[in-house]
């Protein structure tokens, strides 16, 4: 760093001998963090010379504080300025004749530097690293400063000279410049203490022999004249601007050696920049939320296994990688296998680890190559190497022989990830599981406990190592009052089932009777048991009277809005396994909708649709109204932007019930409850 640069024996450097002003600058402006400017008359002209060094300055995340008086360029017509009032300090001629000595020069050797110096003060200006603080002495005296510190994290070096920071005054004029190392004798040391100290307190503003002026001006016309340039652009500016100067022989040696060193040094950094970006890391710059730092603790406490029983739109998606990035933290290879219920989940689940930087997972069903690839995958692990993957897959894949052949020479510290994991006790599922066991498991659902099957319930428990309330639980309730979920208001509408209904209701509940047993205060497990309880099910999720009742709210709601824009309706299912019938049902409700008012835009979301996509990106922006659905928005899929939610869909499964209001809680912008 600046410890490590060889500097003049004197401590001197001079336009007119062996070392160059210009040359203390493009050795030092490239390794500072920070560099304080101290200056009197201050032109878009008079300081470009500095900006051959100020790209790589910003590469390395440098910060410029500049204290000067004006900025002279006759163009920029005071470009730092004061108030308007005290703005005739300098006159018209003065201010024309020192800028026409700024461009004198320079103009044959630099075409473009004007233009690069501004915009590199654009992107400091734009990131929040250029400060500027115009002042003038009391009364209205003018400072002819021109010192500086160059800082580079660890060491600084102060300068103070007569030149300006011109091509003239840089290079020709015979001026010259002293400085004082913060490693050097005490002399130096104390040079740069004070100046340090004097620089502070007028960015402060707290030194009373200045007025401190307005910098509004200055910010406009950088704003205005720079143009908008990333930092490779700007790099590659400053390099074909020093290959230019190079061709002055007084600038040859420096500026050959400096464009050199520098292109080295960027080759390697992009290497290194490669190299990061083909990395998992985390998708949000601020870091994983305390809770899901705490879920990580405690599934790695528990051996690596645990349910996080989260509500839905807390983020378990992001909660179970994050565990997935620090164990590859640990080790620097990721391996995991995805479970999920659907094939819509799958493609949420593309989306999730590709936000961690995870390229290409292993889609099973979805990617027409997904077997061959696990084939040269396993092909790798018979043969003891170890590589990275993720592979995604249903339940329904997964409890098959083809993917089980397959993950029998997956390394067993492979995590498993369960996604709506009350589907991994399903019977099928549970065939396969003891082939399976891998070592590290997670288990993700806001209601893991499975309804009606107590066996299922205790054989997920036992298969992730973990009982209620689990190693993680953050319910829905929490998440209201942390803000993470919004706010709702809940109105039940009670509906009286028809005579006819109510009949045969009764007649369905007396057979069932004899399949009760009062002993469990529950019914039997017998086929026809489950089928007369479905049959009264369906009495209650197809009544008449709900129509009736739907179409009042749908009046009410459209009086008080004006409108129906975003509202979701969840619709009664049909007769199972009949799409006719649950198609039939739901263009009733769509047929609701628009008597409510013809201009209404309603569109259907089914397991049928192949434009769910985008029938969903319609409704988050508004060219579709009203949403109706049926189950298959019970997991997986989010409705962010939905405001209103009309659920007709009667039902005593808990799960469905919070299934489906969370898919309606998640925060919006614009969305209040």
């Amino acid at each position: 760093m600046l410890e490590k640069l060889e500097f003049p024996e004197t401590l001197e450097y001079s336009s007119d001998g062996t070392h160059l002003p210009i040359e203390f600058f493009m050795l030092t402006v490239p390794l500072c963090k920070r560099i304080d400017l101290k200056l009197g008359y201050f032109s878009s002209n008079a300081i470009r010379t500095l900006a051959y060094g100020f790209a790589q300055f910003i590469y390395n995340g440098g910060h410029l504080r500049i204290i000067t008086n004006h900025f002279l360029s006759y163009e920029d017509k005071m470009l730092l300025a004061e108030d308007e009032e005290a703005s005739n300090v300098i006159e018209e001629e003065q201010i024309r004749h020192l800028v026409e000595q700024d461009l004198e020069g320079l103009a044959e050797i630099l075409k473009n530097g004007d233009q690069h110096f501004f915009n590199c003060l654009k992107f400091l200006l734009k990131n929040k690293r250029l400060e500027l603080i115009p002042v003038k002495l009391k009364p209205d005296k003018l400072a002819h400063y021109k010192q500086g510190i160059m800082d580079d994290g660890t060491n600084q070096v102060y300068f103070n000279g007569s030149c300006n920071f011109t091509y003239k005054g840089l290079i020709e004029n015979g001026e010259s410049l002293g400085i004082a190392r913060s490693w050097g004798d005490l002399a130096e040391k104390l040079k740069i203490k004070e100046n340090t100290l004097s620089i502070d307190r007028i960015c402060k503003k707290e030194d009373a022999a200045f007025e401190y002026l307005l910098v509004d001006q200055i910010t406009e016309v950088i704003i205005t004249k720079g143009q908008d340039k990333d930092l490779d652009e700007l790099i590659e500016d400053e390099l074909n601007i020093c290959d230019h100067l190079a061709k002055h022989p007084k600038l040859a040696k420096t500026f050959n050696n400096y464009t050199k060193i520098f292109r080295q040094q960027i080759e390697v950094e992009k290497l290194r920049i490669k190299e990061e970006s083909q990395r998992p890391k985390f998708p949000y710059a601020e870091g994983p939320r305390e809770y899901q730092k705490e879920a990580y603790t405690n599934w790695a406490a528990n051996d690596c296994k645990g349910i996080f029983a989260m509500a839905t739109g807390t983020g378990k998606t992001i909660t179970a990688l994050n565990c997935l990035l620090n164990e590859y933290q640990k080790t620097g290879i990721y391996q995991a296998i995805i479970l999920v219920p659907t094939n819509d989940l799958q493609r949420q689940w593309i989306k999730e680890v590709g936000k961690f930087n995870i390229k290409d997972p292993i889609v099973v069903g979805i990617d027409s190559d997904w077997k061959n690839r696990l084939s040269r995958l396993t092909t790798n692990f018979q043969y003891g190497r170890q590589k990275s993957f993720v592979v995604i897959s249903t339940y329904v894949s997964f409890s098959r022989f083809t993917l089980q052949n397959f993950l029998r020479y997956f390394p067993k510290e492979t995590i498993l990830i369960a996604d709506e994991a009350h589907n991994i006790a399903s019977p099928k599922v549970l065939e396969v599981l003891p082939s399976s066991l891998f070592d590290k498991r997670i288990g993700l659902s806001a209601t893991p406990k499975r309804i009606y099957d107590g066996e299922g319930t205790e054989a997920m428990n036992e298969f992730f190592s973990d009982q209620p309330p689990y190693i993680y639980s953050f319910s829905m309730e929490e998440a209201i009052a942390k803000g993470i979920l919004c706010q709702y208001d809940y109105y039940p509408h009670l509906v009286e089932l028809t005579e006819a209904e109510l009949d045969e209701y009764k007649e369905i509940t007396k057979k069932l009777i004899k399949f009760f047993d009062t002993e469990t205060s529950s019914f039997k497990d017998a086929d026809m048991a489950t089928q007369l309880l479905m049959k009264r099910k369906r009495i209650i999720h197809k009544a008449e009277n709900k129509i009736s009742t739907f179409k009042a709210i749908a009046k009410d709601e459209f009086k008080k809005r004006g409108n129906l824009k975003y509202t979701f309706v969840y619709v009664p299912e049909g007769v199972d396994n009949n799409s006719i019938d649950d198609e039939k049902m739901i263009q009733q409700y769509n047929q609701a909708v628009m008597q409510t008012n013809n201009q209404i835009r309603v569109s259907s979301f089914t397991g049928e649709s192949d434009d769910r996509s985008f029938v969903l990106n319609a409704f988050e922006k508004g060219q579709i109204d009203v949403l109706t659905a049926m189950k298959c928005l019970d997991e997986g899929v989010d409705i962010p932007r939905a405001e209103l939610a009309i659920f007709c869909s009667s039902t005593g499964n808990l799960r469905q019930f919070i299934q489906r209001r969370g898919r309606i809680l998640r925060q919006h912008i614009d969305k209040k409850k």
